[in-house]
């Protein structure tokens, strides 16, 4: 068993716990209180615990190996990390009710499927720098997209309160524990917006990156098409809220577009590859 599968397991076992114990507490005090110094500290360890399974699993002296559920755990653990360094200026500690479940199926998927292939011509140091920006961007941009995937469950509780006494005990009580949705979109848009300043970085850097591989500015394959779409998707939203103030419905359709071209660029892509398709 190859350590990056060990620490991906462990990581997803520290994630279950911590995130099992908020369930509990909104359980039994209907609320989330706020997170104290030593569950930061567990959160910080279930983090290391993730990212060294990752640097296990995915980066060698002279190779990078990738598949598709390395690549959504990567992701899933750069937006930990930045929820975890938002967290420490804001408020936000409901969302763990979403994003430790979310972490720990990431790291279970990579310790199961640890499944892909070799990246040619992994040696090139501008291909590493590309690769790894590429990641953080799919990171960045996962988060945002589970962030207004979960806004949208909030907003259709606040115009729709629900009925039953069994959503309103569960479900109500978790959408009741997120933080306002002012500041959650404050702090969408914040991710937005450096996701899509890496995600310009990512497609900047494998322009150079394949001219100095094959001589051409971009490949023309699915990868480019997807990854350059939701560029595309993500810099009309920021326009839009720049220039006519979009919000609410508008951005979050725009928010889970966007999202939608990226994993198609990557992830889902080499999901039916590897698991339907059983090519490499």
């Amino acid at each position: 068993m190859s350590l990056g599968i060990v620490f991906h397991t462990a990581a997803a076992l520290a994630y279950a716990v911590l995130g099992g114990s908020l369930w509990i507490r909104l359980a039994g005090a209907g609320e989330v209180e706020k997170t104290g110094r030593i569950a930061r500290l567990c959160l910080l360890g279930a983090l290391v615990l993730h990212g060294i399974g990752l640097q296990q699993a995915m980066l060698g002296a002279q190779h990078l190996f990738i598949g598709w559920a390395l690549a959504l755990s990567a992701a899933i653990w750069l937006g930990m990390v930045v929820f975890w360094l938002e967290s420490l200026l804001v408020r936000i500690d409901g969302l763990q009710l979403l994003l430790l479940p979310a972490a720990a199926i990431a790291s279970a998927l990579a310790a199961l499927f640890p499944q892909g292939q070799f990246v040619p011509h992994a040696d090139d140091a501008w291909l590493r720098v590309h690769l790894l920006i590429a990641l953080a961007a799919y990171g960045l941009i996962t988060i945002a997209a589970l962030h207004a995937m979960m806004m949208a469950l909030l907003d259709r509780h606040l115009h729709r309160p629900l009925d039953a006494p069994a959503e309103r005990s569960i479900i109500g009580r978790v959408l009741d524990s997120q933080p306002p949705l002012l500041v959650q979109e404050q702090l969408l848009f914040r991710i937005i917006w450096i996701g899509f300043i890496v995600l310009t970085l990512a497609v900047g850097s494998g322009s150079f990156a394949s001219m100095k591989l094959t001589g051409k500015i971009l490949p023309f394959d699915h990868k480019t098409v997807f990854t350059l779409l939701s560029w595309l998707t993500f810099g009309v939203l920021l326009v839009g809220r720049h220039v006519w103030g979009w919000r609410g419905r508008v951005a979050l359709r725009w928010t889970l577009t966007g999202f939608g071209f990226l994993i198609l660029a990557y992830t889902g892509s080499r999901f039916v590859l590897e698991m339907i398709l059983h090519r490499g």
